[in-house]
């Protein structure tokens, strides 16, 4: 792609633990061009992260500003950005914008957030989903106050409130169903992806009633599956609503509001759809939104918001 093409546009990285994504992003927030690779921070020395930027200037020549976020800006990454204590709005996170030079490119890192849960006292962090979250409030596709869900591999449940994020909640439910489903005992059990089948819904309900702990109920998936009360191909779909039901019924706990509200959200199509399905099972209305999208939206904010503020 030559420098006409790119004339206008900036370019937006989502640079996480697992995955590296970039995207050439116009001045209406569209994504016009993408490059995606499994190329994750965790699995990078400070050579390998200098190669990715240099392959992202050959492809986009001309883009003169870049932005970065997720793990690339932790303490494992490029530099550590912090993070910027909740509550905060769009204005606050882009004041906190981290300029660097990697190899030849000069980037602007977004920093992540933290914050400390009203309900229970608890520490938590974020890092890349308050890009998606702020590039939705920007574009008023979020409400300015109510519950947002990011399902993914660490799910986020977020409290809005009046145009800033207040608080929210990490589950590591997709890393774990991840781990146990790649190895050990769990993995024997599981034959084929999960979905929204009954078995999944029989999960979601021993998940939300937590009639023993997670750990037990884990187990007892094995079991059940030894025993013929569940099918082996309907393992994967049994433990992923067990896990999601109990991360469901954390949040109700943490944010009663949840009961009543309709939750939009954020991620990855196949993943959403089961929060969908757990949810509507419970009777919770929630709708999706396109995660691509989302960051896009987020570096465009982040980028008029970064020309507005003083020099």
């Amino acid at each position: 792609m030559n420098q006409k093409h790119t004339q206008g546009c900036i370019v937006g990285i989502n640079w996480g633990s697992s995955n590296f994504r970039a995207y050439l992003i116009d001045p209406d927030a569209r994504v016009v061009d993408a490059m995606e690779a499994p190329a994750g921070i965790a699995g990078l020395d400070r050579d390998g992260m200098i190669r990715h930027m240099a392959s992202v200037a050959v492809r986009w020549p001309g883009v003169s500003h870049v932005y970065a976020c997720g793990m690339i800006g932790s303490n494992i990454g490029w530099i550590d950005a912090g993070y910027v204590e909740c509550p905060v709005a769009p204005g606050g996170l882009a004041q906190g914008l981290r300029e660097t030079r990697i190899g030849e490119v000069e980037v602007r890192i977004v920093p992540g957030l933290a914050c400390r849960r009203t309900h229970d006292n608890a520490s938590d962090i974020m890092r890349g989903e308050e890009t998606e979250l702020f590039g939705l409030l920007v574009s008023r596709r979020l409400p300015q106050s109510g519950i947002v869900a990011l399902p993914g591999t660490h799910t986020k449940w977020v409290r809005m409130d009046g145009g800033r994020v207040r608080e929210f909640s990490t589950a590591m439910s997709g890393e774990i169903f991840d781990r146990l489903t790649a190895a050990g005992l769990l993995a024997s059990i599981v034959d084929g992806p999960a979905h929204a089948s009954p078995a999944f819904f029989d999960g979601v309900h021993a998940g939300v009633r937590r009639d023993t702990g997670l750990g037990t109920l884990l187990f007892g998936a094995r079991a059940a599956v030894i025993r013929g009360d569940i099918k082996r191909s309907e393992g994967a779909s049994y433990l992923r609503g067990l896990l999601i039901g109990s991360e469901i019924a954390d949040a109700r706990a943490l944010f009663p509001e949840l009961a009543d509200a309709s939750i939009p959200l954020v991620g990855s199509a196949p993943v959403c759809a089961l929060y969908a399905a757990a949810l509507s099972h419970l009777g919770i209305d929630s709708h999706a939104v396109d995660s691509r999208e989302a960051s896009a939206e987020g570096f465009a904010a982040m980028h008029l918001l970064h020309l507005g503020s003083p020099a």
